[in-house]
């Protein structure tokens, strides 16, 4: 089946000027008679539930956390892209454009990415009226940073933690909402199924992570905004909460999962120390503006890194792609690390990292400069490694960060279940097969602030929105699979505990689905995920009630869904014979060692539609056409 993304007709520059101008509205006394709920409260979430509240919707916001300030979008470190052109280096809204698309490989629909471009010089002016404290130069302008894929200075930041600085702009404009009463906020709750009545999303089957207690929400549409899936690999930078769950049992009710294969890899993360870890630590993008990347020449170099002279040295970044150096895309950058540790040059206790050395950045600006720019990160890096980056270079290596693939939507951000609106990260719309840095934290606020109150007034406008009460037999329907699958888990009483199999099924994933894949290798792994899925559900032992607090059950809950997810995942990447971004097939790629796409073939969007756990998903296509930006191999050289 082919899908049809409903872009709007006219040329790229108008199109959503055009789309604002001919949407149906909601008048504001008939706002107040609608509900929308929204599930997340990262950017995305919190950025939408204040723009819907703001506006007069009755907003409910689940988040599964104690507090919307403790969302994952607070470990965004580096910056935000806008097309601001403070530098006078180049930039245009064209320009972001063309290097968004290109960025992803040319796996992105066209009218999505170039609407962001437009929209993020507007998130620049909301977030400074909000109070975000971005870095400005002496003069008071806003200041602007290089970040990787581009060749414009663009990212505006706040020192290491420009996530955190968004997210509290987000938060702030969202409690105002929660103290006038437009939006309720229903933290320590998470999304367990969706509810659809007459074929439209019109509520929630959350769990009270608190009181175990079931809880029903109807609503006229809703909104999820639950971020990715990176922790199906079990190591990854992700918050440990950070799930797949709210997206998957939308996928089981209908909702198309697209591109899951995408997923992306960051180059500069503090290595595996151990098997104790329960996740990873990411070093910004942003360190490699002023940090040179290398390893030895000799495979044998036991030198200390101050004992390695620059004749012996390998800056293999700045060799092989003269023009972009260093801040080369994030995918190139890991496969480029990982084949020089493959080869034997890596560093550290396991040979598995690279050095990103800041000693030349020192020498020319100062070590005061460097600690204005980045002395959070230094200081976290110091706490975890015990080594002072100052003095020694860091030393990093690629590890699971950001996911492109996630349910399919349309232009209005809209899923193919009317009412179910997915925004940021869960959405696959906008990076392709390889997302830039810093164009994260653009999408979500470029969803939540300026498109979601244009998109689902259209929808709600031109929909017969009948009663659905939370007595209705939909929810009944619902909340029965929840608990019938929740009573499954607890009655297992097997020997192997929940972090047991996560660990076990990140294995898999990791050697054979991650920074390089191929056919043995996803078919093995189809075939052990399988298996393991299988073992789980005689073996796993979650003790505990299910009307109580209970993590075991939560975290019971959220693998279980991995493990049907992963399937999924790893049929994506079978399917698609060909190297892009994120996802590389070593049987597709140049004698260089470069990724090879395959256009003819495969220059769609893969969306899966879920047939039951025993039974292959059924693909469905989204051709992508490209009349704005020339196809063409992916170079940085």
């Amino acid at each position: 089946m082919s899908l049809d993304g409903r872009v709007p007709g006219g040329p790229l520059e108008s199109m959503w000027d055009g789309y604002k101008s001919q949407a149906r509205l909601v008048n504001p006394a008939n706002r107040r008679k609608h509900t929308v709920i929204v599930v997340g409260t990262g950017l995305a979430g919190a950025s939408a539930a204040a723009s819907l509240g703001e506006l007069g919707y009755n907003v409910l916001a689940l988040t599964i956390l104690d507090s919307p300030r403790r969302s994952h979008s607070i470990a965004a470190q580096g910056g935000i892209n806008a097309a601001k052109n403070y530098k006078n280096d180049g930039d245009s809204v064209f320009r972001l454009f063309h290097d968004t698309v290109k960025g992803g490989d040319y796996r992105s629909r066209e009218a999505n990415v170039y609407r962001l471009a437009q929209l993020s010089v507007d998130i620049i002016d909301q977030c400074v009226a909000q109070g975000v404290p971005f870095a400005r130069e002496y003069g008071g302008l806003l200041d602007n940073r290089s970040f990787g894929g581009a060749q414009v200075s663009r990212t505006f930041y706040a020192r290491g933690q420009t996530g955190q600085q968004l997210l509290l702009g987000a938060y702030s404009a969202m409690m105002r909402q929660v103290d006038t009463g437009q939006v309720t906020l229903l933290p320590r709750r998470e999304m367990l199924d969706l509810v659809l009545v007459d074929g439209k999303a019109r509520g929630v089957i959350a769990r009270n992570l608190i009181s175990g207690e079931l809880e029903r929400y109807t609503a006229d549409a809703v909104v999820l905004c639950t971020g990715g899936y990176g922790n199906v690999y079990f190591l990854s930078t992700n918050a440990g909460n950070s799930n797949v769950t709210a997206s998957w049992r939308c996928a089981k009710r209908g909702a198309y999962f697209a591109n899951p294969c995408f997923t992306q890899i960051h180059p500069t993360c503090i290595p595996e120390s151990g098997e104790y870890q329960a996740k990873l630590t990411l070093m910004s993008e942003s360190l490699r503006n002023d940090g040179r990347v290398w390893v030895p020449k000799a495979g044998d170099d036991a030198r200390s890194p101050d004992q390695i002279p620059e004749d012996d040295r390998d800056y293999f970044l700045e060799r092989k792609y003269p023009s972009f150096g260093n801040l080369v895309p994030r995918d190139v950058a890991s496969r480029n690390a990982k084949a020089v540790c493959d080869d034997g040059r890596g560093v550290g206790p396991t040979g598995r990292a690279v050095y990103l050395d800041f000693a030349d950045a020192v020498g020319r600006l100062g070590e005061q400069t460097i600690r204005e720019r980045y002395g959070n990160l230094f200081h976290m890096y110091e706490k975890i490694t015990g080594e002072d980056p100052y003095k020694v270079p860091m030393r990093i290596y690629p590890a699971i960060h950001y996911t492109m693939g996630g349910l399919w939507v349309d232009y209005d951000l809209m899923s193919n279940i009317p009412g179910l609106f997915v925004l940021g990260e869960a959405n696959f719309s906008d990076h392709g097969a390889n997302r830039l840095g810093a164009s994260a934290l653009m999408q979500g606020l470029a969803d939540g602030y300026f498109v979601i109150p244009y998109t689902l007034a259209n929808y709600i406008a031109g929909s017969e929105l009948g009663a659905a009460p939370t007595t209705d037999a939909a929810f009944d329907e619902a909340e029965a699979t929840v608990r019938t699958n929740v009573d499954k888990l607890l009655s297992i009483d097997g020997n192997r505990t929940v972090l047991d199999f996560h660990r076990a099924l990140g294995a898999i994933m990791w050697n054979q689905v991650g920074m390089a894949r191929n056919e043995k290798g996803l078919n093995e792994a189809l075939q052990s995920v399988r298996e393991l899925r299988e073992e789980y559900w005689q073996n796993v032992k979650v003790v505990g009630e299910a009307d109580d607090y209970n993590k075991q059950l939560e975290f019971g809950l959220r693998v279980a869904d991995y493990m049907e997810f992963a399937e999924v995942l790893i049929r994506d990447a079978r399917h698609r014979t060909e190297s892009c971004g994120g996802h590389f097939r070593e049987e597709s790629q140049t004698e260089e060692g470069e990724a090879k796409r395959n256009d003819a073939d495969f220059s769609y969007v893969a969306a899966w539609e879920f047939k039951g756990t025993d039974r292959d998903p059924e693909l469905h296509k989204e051709e992508l056409t490209f009349e704005n930006v020339e196809l063409k191999t992916r170079s940085y050289k």
